[in-house]
């Protein structure tokens, strides 16, 4: 195990250091030319540059540890809403989830954090694996469909978020798109796809297509794409940019990130998501979620934590404030969402996705990283 956590950080040093000087910028890479919005935009994902400790990390009666691998931006107001309610001292360390559950791995029993929140299901699979998580309650469990927490009951989705493809309105209709993601690696998309290898959905999105479709068939994938010379971004924001500035005529990102760009530009700007079909590896639906370390110091805080996430009020925080999917029947999406039900996504096992490391070496070995 600790060779695999080695070569894990090895691997994700690797995939830092190729996003923050390595990488192309798009106009070099494929795309329209012309001025690129890339480091214009915040990404709203958190690097490994940008982990943070607001207040020292020490176990304590009436704390609470939380390792977030979701930014504070995103996830701090319900912090400290739940501060407020409950009286309970939240202590958060934010950082890159891959990161955070390696580093996890490596503290063993002397980590501090009572509870990882996790942007993607593969990290909290890899720890489940190790044994690092404890079962949670049933109660728990059962306000989440079963498809977005562990078979096990070792970890619980918090908010759902559907891989899509961003088009530009102005060059494109939904009818001139591909109904599947292999669709794209059609030479007719040469220099119009934007892609953020170094994002961890993207990662994770690949991690899935490994699963459902095989070593070989994920590896002719990123060839096919690569050899289109797509534009290369930092992060899914960057992308919708793109592809809204028409650096690049389509985009693979998280569904939320056009509502975003929409609410900050008008109704007016000229992206919009494009749901694949029929069960296709493009259509995958992720969940950010969380689970309690099973070295855990205050376990029932995590516990009174996670209720507090799955309850009406943070359920619909995520639909109104971050346009993720809530998971918790009966609260409101976001106007303009379809449905879960209605996304034909494929059918796949979320803890499942927990092999980064070999994610990581397939994209290294195709020239993606």
């Amino acid at each position: 195990m600790l060779g695999r956590l080695f070569s894990l950080f090895l691997l994700l040093l690797l995939a830092d250091a190729l996003a923050a000087c390595g990488q192309p910028p798009p106009e070099q890479s494929g795309g329209r030319g012309g001025a690129t919005v890339a480091e214009a935009t915040g990404g709203g994902e958190t690097t490994a540059e940008e982990t943070t400790v607001s207040e020292p990390l020490v176990p304590g009666e009436g704390n609470l540890i939380v390792y977030s691998g979701r930014t504070e931006d995103l996830v701090g107001p319900l912090m400290e809403q739940f501060e407020e309610r409950s009286g309970i001292d939240v202590r958060v360390r934010y950082g890159d989830t891959a990161e955070l559950a390696a580093t996890i791995l490596e503290e063993g029993e002397n980590s501090p954090a009572d509870l990882f929140f996790a942007q993607d299901p593969g990290a909290l699979g890899a720890l489940a694996e190790e044994g690092r998580l404890r079962p949670l309650p049933r109660e728990v469990l059962d306000r989440v469909d079963g498809r977005f927490r562990s078979p096990e009951g070792l970890w619980v989705g918090t908010s759902g978020r559907a891989r899509v493809v961003v088009y530009n309105t102005e060059e494109l209709e939904p009818s001139d798109l591909p109904d599947s993601i292999y669709g794209f690696t059609d030479p007719e998309w040469e220099g119009r796809i934007g892609w953020a290898p170094t994002n961890g959905s993207f990662q994770a999105f690949v991690t899935a297509l490994r699963v459902l479709e095989g070593e070989e068939r994920a590896r002719a994938w990123l060839e096919g794409i690569q050899a289109n010379d797509p534009g290369v971004y930092p992060d899914n924001s960057s992308i919708v940019q793109a592809v809204g500035a028409g650096e690049v005529d389509v985009g693979f990102v998280n569904h939320y990130y056009v509502f975003r760009a929409i609410e900050e530009q008008g109704k007016d700007f000229p992206a919009r998501n494009y749901f694949l079909k029929d069960g296709d590896p493009g259509a995958l639906v992720l969940a950010a979620g969380t689970g309690i370390l099973d070295t855990a110091e205050n376990p029932e805080a995590a516990r009174r934590f996670i209720r507090y996430l799955l309850s009406e009020e943070a359920q619909q925080y995520f639909a109104d404030e971050t346009y993720e999917y809530p998971l918790v029947e009966g609260v409101e999406r976001a106007e303009g969402l379809p449905p879960l039900s209605e996304i034909e996504s494929p059918r796949i096992d979320l803890s499942d996705l927990s092999d980064l490391e070999g994610t990581l070496e397939l994209l290294q070995e195709t020239g993606v990283l």
